[in-house]
């Protein structure tokens, strides 16, 4: 300003501060009509997306957008913002809430539709059924029609198999009938020896050693001869080839009821069926007889154990073990399919050798063992009733719910087995989780069609408990209709395409709308399709309504500072939910072990660092540190899943490395637009017996051994840090503990400093850690080395496994 504005007092002049006022007016002016074309602007795109929806005029679509936001208590500007949201993603025409949201006769069918997807899940499981009897009632055949009567009566209800022929080679090059079940006995006499001509299905099916699929009767009756009085009887049928030796010299014809196309787990299940059977018919056809376990076992393994290797579920060979007097005194397994698995974790061929009692002890005297005698003795089909299994392992009892079925082979059996109930014991240590976390569990057995809520998610939803579930058909009537299609492609993913889904939707509810979230993921048979879906629904409507007041007013200040504390809170409750013991010693697989835990004393947010040190079903123990990138409830969040989904795969008896594998996937999978999550991670697993330990690492820093008076850091095995790339592999390492080792497993807030390069600190670390043990100061090492770090900026995380000298 210069000096001549400059009044007597040393103020402005009364002419400069007149302008002044002047132009502060104007530029205010010049900002509410900045504000209010902007507010015009939104209106007017928001008028377009309603008019270009709904077929209206301009002043239509304006009262239709007031009446909105007064139905769902929004300010019209709001209502406009969630019109032009919604209309990226929606296709459909948004609707008035009273009107019908029905979709017209000739729409695509609706992925709210319960029915399809459970019929899907229900024909799996009487496919993966019906094999399963072929398998284990066919060892108790012993003639090929007593095989063609298994496998009809087998496949009726799954595949509408009505018929099943089975033809040898004869001598000519012809065909022989061998067996047959549903056909009458004038059609089989008629069909019971086929000449090498031409056009005969069953002939090219063996000279061209592939399956002949006959799916249009007016088209195959121009190419080949149809069985049948009329051929239209069975609309369907194929002949596929027994391809157990070379050149092939059997066939079986499979009939079907059911017209048009077979499927491709139709045509895998047919195949693997004949496959079984090729073993058993050329047994019948070398001997009246089957072998007895005893004087030909060796040639009894040899043709069961083909058979359970294609078997999707347990079953064994049994061969009785007898005293001096004749009673069985056990059982030995002679062959195995790969998922039979007993109490200790042992899977498949591991089986062979190990008696009943040995895998199974308590199985003595009860209903089970006197099924297996009287199958034994008499050759009945033992089918027993669904039972509790419960076993005693480090103390812990364990309860599982088997049907068995059992069928004579010779002197032997086949057993298989189906185990119904799930462990549920991760699920239970999370309700803390969901309640803090305002999130509940759910699942849905399509195969059953039972859906199981926990008590959070009517909490989540609003509802009352004695409703039960929601309909997967009731959940369209709770959303806002503009949330329809986005959360209808989301259930196509999940229960048609078996893809794993994370989406928000909104319901209403009688305090209004809610805002939710479903994550979850399909469990899939061995044909792909989903039979089992699991995740929580999550319920988001504080976060997002602070969203909405955020973008609203400059209060958003304080909102945030509130949600941030309320955040830290939360995440710390939830912290020390999943980590509740800060110190502790441990005593597992005859180890002891120190752990430590200390939070950041600067950091401002919780960290995601964790541990887990439990013992496994199978007697080992399994330690896990991890450290997940970041702060906050996100970081807490990622830690509970990476935490609970390891234990839970480990427990289950899944290999280390695929563990890694999973967790990348799952962080791959939940990462946000932001970047995603990630972490680092070193798990290891501990078999007492010969003290080996196997060990992984996601991009951890290396475990380090103390032993015989010097300390150093374990060579690592592949692998980057979880959520950093779909390519990721994992390897393993192992090693032979000895006494007195302590093999201390940490993160980085214990040796990383800033400005240091990380090698001194892992050198530092080293040396207190040595010195500590040499001073004979060991019993508390792993506090007393978390102790040691006056100021860190991280999380600290220690573990000290140690094995006691003379162990």
């Amino acid at each position: 300003m210069e000096d001549g504005a400059v009044g007597p007092g040393g103020g402005a002049s009364p002419e400069v501060l007149a302008l002044a006022k002047v132009v502060a007016r104007l530029r205010a002016e010049a900002e509410e009509l900045e504000a209010a074309s902007a507010m015009t602007a939104v209106l007017e795109r928001a008028k377009g997306v309603v008019m270009a929806q709904r077929g209206v005029s301009a002043d239509q679509a304006y009262e239709i957008l007031q009446e909105r936001a007064a139905l769902h208590r929004y300010t019209l500007m709001e209502e406009c913002w969630l019109v032009l949201a919604g209309s990226g993603r929606a296709t459909t025409v948004a609707r008035e809430p009273g009107e019908s949201r029905e979709p017209p006769a000739d729409a695509a069918p609706s992925p709210f539709r319960a029915d399809r997807y459970v019929a899907l899940a229900r024909s799996g499981l009487n496919r993966r059924t019906g094999l399963a009897r072929v398998a284990v009632e066919l060892a108790g055949t012993r003639t090929p029609n007593e095989v063609a009567q298994l496998v009809r009566d087998a496949l009726n209800d799954a595949e509408h198999v009505d018929a099943v022929m089975i033809y040898d080679r004869g001598a000519a090059g012809g065909l022989d009938l061998t067996g047959h079940a549903g056909i009458e006995g004038s059609l089989a006499e008629q069909w019971s020896h086929v000449p090498p001509i031409d056009g005969v299905a069953a002939l090219d099916a063996l000279a061209e050693e592939r399956p002949v699929w006959l799916e249009d009767p007016a088209h195959d009756a121009e190419r080949y001869l149809l069985i049948g009085d009329p051929p239209g009887q069975w609309p369907s049928r194929a002949w596929i080839p027994v391809l157990s030796e070379h050149p092939a010299t059997t066939v079986i014809g499979f009939f079907r009821t059911h017209p048009g196309p077979f499927t491709e787990e139709t045509r895998r299940l047919l195949r693997r069926t004949a496959r079984m059977c090729g073993e058993s018919l050329s047994t019948h056809g070398a001997s009246p007889d089957l072998p007895a376990a005893t004087g030909g076992g060796n040639r009894t393994v040899a043709a069961i154990q083909p058979v359970l290797d294609v078997l999707p579920c347990p079953a064994v060979l049994l061969t009785p073990l007898r005293a001096p007097d004749g009673t069985v005194e056990d059982f030995r397994i002679d062959a195995a399919a790969a998922e039979s698995v007993d109490v200790a974790g042992r899977r498949g061929k591991e089986l062979v050798g190990r008696s009943v009692l040995e895998t199974y002890p308590t199985v003595a005297g009860s209903d089970l063992w006197h099924g297996y005698l009287d199958t034994l003795t008499t050759g009945v089909l033992y089918e027993g009733d669904p039972f509790t299994y419960v076993e005693t392992r480090a103390g812990v009892p364990r309860e599982s719910v088997y049907s068995v079925r059992a069928s004579r082979l010779g002197g032997g059996l086949v057993v298989s087995w189906i185990r119904h109930d799930a462990d549920e014991r991760e699920a239970r240590r999370l309700a803390d989780l969901q309640r803090l976390g305002n999130l509940g569990w759910a699942g849905w057995h399509l195969a059953t069609d039972r859906i199981t809520w926990s008590d959070q998610v009517y909490t989540v939803f609003g509802r009352d408990p004695a409703l039960g579930p929601v309909r997967l058909e009731e959940l369209p009537g709770l959303l806002l209709p503009e949330d329809l299609p986005a959360l209808g492609a989301a259930v196509q993913r999940l229960l048609a395409d078996g893809e794993p889904v994370d989406q928000p939707f909104r319901i209403t509810s009688p305090d209004g709308t809610r805002h939710l979230r479903l994550v979850a993921e399909a469990e899939p048979d061995a044909d792909g399709t989903p039979v089992e879906v699991h995740g929580f629904f999550q319920d988001l409507t504080a976060q997002r309504g602070a969203e909405i007041a955020l973008g609203e007013s400059e209060r958003a200040n304080l909102l945030q500072r509130g949600m941030l504390r309320a955040e830290r809170a939360l995440a710390t409750r939830l912290r020390e939910s999943l980590l509740p013991v800060p110190e502790q010693n441990l005593e597992l697989a005859g180890l002891c072990v120190d752990v430590a835990y200390l939070p950041s004393d600067t950091v401002s947010s919780v960290g995601g660092d964790w541990y887990s040190a439990i013992e496994l079903p199978d007697g080992c123990a399994l330690f896990v540190v991890g450290d997940v990138a970041g702060h906050g409830l996100p970081a807490v969040g990622t830690m509970a899943q990476l935490r609970f989904t390891a234990k839970g795969m480990a427990v289950t008896g899944s290999r280390l490395p695929a563990v890694l594998n999973r967790l990348n996937a799952l962080l791959l999978h939940t990462g946000t637009e932001a970047g995603g999550a990630t972490a680092t991670m070193v798990m290891a697993r501990y078999q007492p017996d010969g003290r080996r330990l196997s060990w992984v690492r996601a991009g951890h820093l290396p475990p380090l051994l103390i032993r015989g008076g010097e300390a150093q850091f374990l060579s690592q095995p592949e692998g980057c840090l979880l959520g950093a790339s779909f390519d990721a592999a994992y390897g393993e390492a192992v090693i032979d503990l000895l006494p007195g080792d302590h093999l201390l497993l940490y993160t980085d807030g214990l040796v990383e400093d800033p400005g240091e390069d990380i090698d001194e600190g892992l050198a530092r670390f080293a040396d207190a850690a040595l010195r500590l043990v040499l001073d004979g100061d060991d019993e508390s090492l792993a506090r007393a080395l978390a102790a040691a770090r006056a100021r860190h900026d991280d999380d600290i995380c220690l573990l000290d496994v140690h094995v006691p000298d003379g162990s």
